[in-house]
């Protein structure tokens, strides 16, 4: 059964490395973010591309112009054939045929336009194909060697077809033409090609003689041109996207998959922080994100050394007193003197103390980063809350102990901006360090006043006591955690060595900072310790 769960765990596991690959292989590069520049860039070209083939709105255009100018010259035409007489007659007006088509072959046409001349009947007087030394048609192809079969390149009903109808439409815009309607139509000409062609009627006064026709066939080769022109601007285009697309996944989606493999790298525990210099030194959005990452991922391995160092230290400071515990107990059964069994028995209820201290204060600094964290900061009174806390230690005073006194020295109230519960935890901190320390009968002071050398008039709290004082080399160290040395007379475990770095975590979270100094008598003499806690007014009284 056993083996039977790792094989299918390992399968399993297979499965899951082999899916990443086989995303990498539909990828672009390996990377969804390259692919995905890639076809947009691609959409967006061969959007531009087909619009620019297609020329659909440009070839109306061009449709419209050629027949508005193909409808000028023949408005120019009809009226130099009546200038010229060829229209004309008394008292019957006639079209005079013959010099119509001399006319004709005189003086049109331009390359790539063809002009008829029909009666009033209907009938084709003149057509200047068939006037001019220009024989439509195309080359012939290549003879074929002998014996070879005869290719077919078009089909001879077809061919028939496609004329029967280029007849009936040119039949069907005459006849609008002898209307006396001027036409303009696109149709396809006899050898298949699409014209341009515009029906004129030619009269004399309001009589119709016939209609003038002039067709253009050349706007599928100006199309064409214009489309072979853009195919190298298109070719162009094409090498600036996929240009644009490599770079962009070299500058951008690679950076990424290095980041992200990064990251793995830190979640399988293969690494403690991300570093990438040569992406930290980017002054991109990249860069941005690579600094970030590093930042947080050394953040986080800070957090984790201070994790592994604390367990290591309560450890430590855990197994002294349970060492000392066990060697009572076992002390105890062989003392028969009940003087040393007394003076066990108060080691083994001050260790228990010190335990009890010891693990009430690991306790809250663990919970600490989390109730920092949960608790929104608001307006909290100091000088309200510190009265509440010199209250409470003046009422639960016993014999012996050092009172708490408190002065008040500032001007209306004494406002920040914190969470009342941490903050009052910081001062009962400050208070029990400095009861710990003073001599019988002499008071710890609680002031309270605002520190004019910080910008806004920053609060300032100062604890002092009348004891031995700090060693000036344990002045920054006092803060540490589980700093437990203690000048000689004074009691031992009554302090767990927490108390002055919860202090200071509590504090910094605030935006304040906290010092310690020794208070110094005009003879040089150590006259107590002082602690002063400095934090950001909120500037409402």
């Amino acid at each position: 059964m056993a083996s039977a769960i790792v094989t299918a765990r390992a399968d399993t596991l297979d499965g899951q490395d082999d899916a990443p690959l086989r995303r990498r292989l539909i990828r672009f590069g390996g990377s969804r973010l390259g692919g995905l520049i890639l076809a947009l860039n691609l959409l967006s070209l061969l959007i531009l591309f087909g619009g620019a083939l297609a020329l659909n709105q440009w070839d109306r255009g061009l449709v419209q112009a050629r027949q508005e100018s193909l409808m000028v010259q023949a408005e120019l035409l009809s009226n130099v054939l009546g200038q010229l007489g060829i229209t004309g007659g008394e008292p019957t007006p006639a079209l005079d045929q013959i010099q119509a088509s001399r006319w004709l072959r005189d003086n049109f046409i331009p390359t790539g336009q063809r002009a008829r001349l029909y009666d009033s009947d209907g009938l084709l007087v003149s057509d200047s194909y068939a006037v001019s030394d220009e024989i439509p048609g195309e080359p012939l192809p290549p003879s074929l060697p002998a014996g070879s079969p005869p290719v077919v390149t078009t089909d001879p009903v077809q061919d028939q077809a496609d004329l029967a109808r280029a007849n009936i439409a040119l039949g069907e815009e005459i006849e609008a033409a002898l209307a006396g309607e001027p036409q303009a139509t696109v149709r396809r000409s006899e050898e298949g090609a699409r014209v341009v062609s515009v029906s004129l009627p030619v009269r004399h006064v309001q009589q119709v003689l016939g209609v003038l026709t002039l067709e253009a066939g050349d706007v599928d080769q100006i199309l064409s041109a214009q489309r072979r022109a853009l195919v190298p601007f298109a070719l162009v285009a094409l090498a600036v996207n996929l240009l644009a697309s490599l770079l962009l996944h070299l500058f951008v989606a690679r950076p990424v998959m290095r980041l992200s493999a990064a990251a793995d790298q830190v979640r399988l525990q293969r690494a403690r922080a991300i570093s990438l210099p040569d992406l930290e030194d980017r002054k991109d959005e990249i860069g941005d994100l690579a600094r970030s990452l590093e930042s947080m991922t050394e953040t986080l391995s800070d957090r984790m050394d201070a994790i592994e160092r604390f367990a290591a230290d309560v450890s430590h400071e855990i197994k002294n007193p349970l060492t000392s515990i066990r060697s009572a107990l076992e002390t105890l059964d062989l003392v028969q003197d009940q003087d040393k069994r007394d003076r066990l028995t108060r080691v083994l209820q001050q260790d228990v103390r010190r335990l009890d201290r010891l693990i009430t204060d690991i306790s809250n600094a663990s919970r600490l980063d989390a109730e920092l964290s949960r608790d929104r900061p608001r307006p909290v009174d100091l000088a309200a809350l510190l009265t509440d806390i010199v209250n409470v230690y003046e009422t639960t005073a016993k014999p012996g102990e050092a009172p708490v006194r408190l002065a008040l020295t500032t001007d209306g109230a004494a406002r920040v901006l914190g969470r009342d519960g941490p903050l009052g935890q910081v001062f009962r901190n400050l208070i029990d360090n400095a009861r710990s320390f003073s001599p019988p009968g002499r008071a710890v002071r609680v002031t309270v006043l605002r520190d004019e050398g910080e910008p806004d008039r920053a609060l300032a709290i100062r604890v002092e006591d009348d004891g031995p004082g700090i060693p000036s080399e344990n002045l920054e160290t006092v803060f540490e955690r589980f700093y437990t040395s203690r000048p000689r007379g004074t009691a031992f475990g009554s302090n767990s060595g927490l108390g002055l770095s919860i202090v200071k975590q509590i504090v910094e979270a605030h935006g304040g900072r906290v010092v310690a100094t020794n208070r110094v008598e005009p003879d040089g003499r150590i006259a107590g310790a002082r602690f002063e806690v400095t934090l950001p007014s909120t500037g409402r009284r």
